[in-house]
C-alpha cells in the first residue's frame, strides 16, 4: 500500500508555530532518498496549492506567501519530510498533504484561530 502518514497538525494561534511531519515508512530507503517531496494544502472551497518543495539534493522552493516563515526539510534516514511553520496566520488554515513519488496520505489539519 503506497501510503504515508502526515501528522503534527492542530489548532494554533496567529503568530504561533507548528511542525508537520510526513513519514513514508514503507518506502524503500533508496527510493525515498532519491526523491523530491512537497507540501501542498487545501483550504475549504479552494483548490489544492503547492506550499513548499524540496529536491533530492535539498534545493527548496516556497510559494511567496510563506517565504521566510516556513521551512521544508527531509530526513532520509527517517523517511520523513517536515514543514516547520512559523508566524502562522489565518491564511494558513488548511489540510496539508505531502506526496512523495506515488505515495500519498490523508493529510493533517492545521487551524489558525485566536
Amino acid at each position: 500500500q503506497r501510503q504515508l502518514v502526515e501528522s503534527g497538525g492542530g489548532s494554533v494561534q496567529p503568530g504561533g508555530s507548528l511542525r508537520l511531519s510526513c513519514k513514508a515508512q514503507r518506502m524503500i530507503l533508496s527510493t525515498f532518498s532519491g526523491a523530491g517531496a512537497a507540501w501542498y494544502r487545501q483550504a475549504p472551497v479552494k483548490e489544492r496549492e503547492l506550499v513548499a518543495s524540496i529536491t533530492s539534493d535539498r534545493s527548496t522552493h516556497y510559494t511567496d506567501s510563506v517565504k521566510g516563515r516556513f521551512i521544508i526539510s527531509k530526513d532520509n534516514g527517517k523517511r520523513t519530510v517536515y514543514l516547520q511553520m512559523n508566524s502562522v496566520d489565518n491564511g494558513n488554515t488548511a489540510v496539508y498533504y505531502c506526496p512523495v513519488t506515488t505515495y500519498g496520505g490523508k493529510g493533517t489539519q492545521v487551524t489558525v484561530t485566536a
